[in-house]
């Protein structure tokens, strides 16, 4: 007879239970231990069903349109400034206002800035011939002036403090009519719901139906759109020196090289500190790090392979943070060559990655910009609906109550979840109108 040791076989089943206990239950900080692919079970968020999307309103896309007068009261410039997707959606305003005053646009100025790296006009990004033909009946648009008004520079009119119809027709309008050729740059806080639907329309029209890209410049963003990697998600993520200054939030444990970049961009801009500081973050006011963002995406059950478009300009810092996490990311730099790109400035380059972002399978921003708001815009128009800006307000007030690991995600996906449902931030309501599922 055989006898067996119970005792060494019980010792080896108690270890082993211990051992699994032990790495079960272990706790877990906000950035470690992250399932690669799906949170207990669920789908991504693009899973989520939509109950609103955006979509062109009716008004501007089918509705009658109101004949342009016969006689123009005059020639109006829009003056624009800044980075592309800025000068576009000032250009845009000026649209709206030109047909407001029954003007002529004048094709506008793009000012070239040495912050932007910029030396681009409104013609080396844009198709003249084409917007002209699709503005017809909406404005009428002019290459050239007349040679009598082409002789003198424009009468410059401040619309840094007017808002809406009554404010431009009251005050702009008499330097139209009594110089006959103007310069605008719009007010950003002008209230376009007190336009007429004939402004509206051409406003929407110039935005989102008449601006395309040149065919030279259209040829290379198709050729990095084709050199991507599909499906693909876009991600426009903002953390440079200047945007983290200007933003005068504080991270702790950047490299030092981060530091002294920040310090550099910083100026008379101290951060804030204390009570301040906390409510300052928690108003969303902090731009994501690429760590923060690759947290949120695994909160979001985005897989890991994911591939991913960096659209972001140069001196993007910790980057390192996403790419440690998210190995699939590519960039227009890395995609492209020749000496045609390397000559391109800050227009043209921007211009690549709106492209690609409203033709992305996928587009996530971490900021709620100028290029942010027109690519959601455009991606709506064309009836792509997978779009999500990451809440860094919910992000901040969720860590400051001292959520992390498994419950900070749960938090975080219910946040966005809903965000997505609900299609907010994916359109603009000036041109867009929310249809319910």
């Amino acid at each position: 007879m055989i006898t067996v040791s119970v005792k060494p076989l019980f010792t080896a089943i108690f270890t082993l239970s211990l051992f699994l206990a032990i790495v079960l239950l272990s706790p877990s900080s906000p950035f470690s231990s992250v399932p690669s692919n799906k949170q207990a079970g669920k789908s991504d968020i693009w899973g989520v069903k939509r109950l609103v999307d955006w979509r062109p309103c009716k008004w501007w896309i089918h509705g009658p349109r109101i004949a342009l007068l016969a006689e123009s009261n005059g020639y109006i410039r829009v003056d624009c400034y800044g980075g592309l997707n800025q000068m576009r959606r000032d250009f845009c305003d000026g649209v709206g206002i030109a047909r407001l005053l029954n003007a002529t646009l004048v094709l506008p100025k793009f000012e070239a800035a040495a912050y932007w790296n910029e030396s681009s006009g409104f013609a080396d990004v844009f198709d003249v011939d084409y917007f002209i033909q699709q503005m017809d009946g909406f404005i009428k648009v002019v290459k050239e002036l007349p040679p009598e008004v082409a002789l003198k520079e424009p009468f410059h009119v401040d619309c840094s403090k007017r808002k809406g119809q009554f404010d431009y027709i009251e005050s702009v309008l008499p330097s139209l009519l009594k110089y006959q050729y103007i310069s605008i740059t719009p007010a950003m806080s002008q209230r376009r719901d007190r336009y007429p639907l004939n402004a509206k329309a051409a406003l929407c029209q110039a935005c989102y139906g008449s601006l395309r890209l040149t065919r030279t410049l259209e040829q290379k963003a198709a050729e990095l759109l084709e050199a991507i990697p599909k499906p693909f998600l876009s991600l426009h993520l903002r953390f440079e020196p200047d945007m983290v200054a200007y933003s005068q939030c504080e991270y702790p444990g950047l490299s030092p090289a981060s530091k002294e970049a920040i310090e550099a961009a910083r100026g008379d801009r101290k951060p804030w500190t204390g009570e301040l500081a906390r409510t300052w973050r928690n108003r969303g006011k902090c731009p994501l790090t690429p760590n923060e963002t690759a947290f949120i995406f695994q909160a979001l059950s985005i897989p890991t392979n994911t591939n991913i478009y960096l659209a972001a300009g140069d001196g993007l810092m910790e980057i390192e943070g996403l790419k440690s996490i998210y190995t699939n990311v590519v960039t227009k730099s890395a995609l492209l060559s020749g000496e045609d790109f390397l000559n391109m400035h800050g227009n043209t380059k921007a211009a690549l990655d709106y492209f690609v972002s409203i033709n992305s399978d996928f587009y996530v921003a971490t900021f709620f910009g100028n290029m942010d708001k027109m690519v959601a815009a455009m991606r709506a128009y064309k009836g792509l609906h997978n779009t999500l800006f990451l809440s860094r307000r919910a992000y901040a007030e969720l860590t400051s109550k001292g959520l992390d690991g498994k419950e900070l995600m749960q938090a975080l996906w219910l946040a966005h979840k809903e965000d997505f449902a609900m299609g907010r931030g994916s359109a603009l309501p000036d041109c867009f109108c929310d249809f319910k599922s």
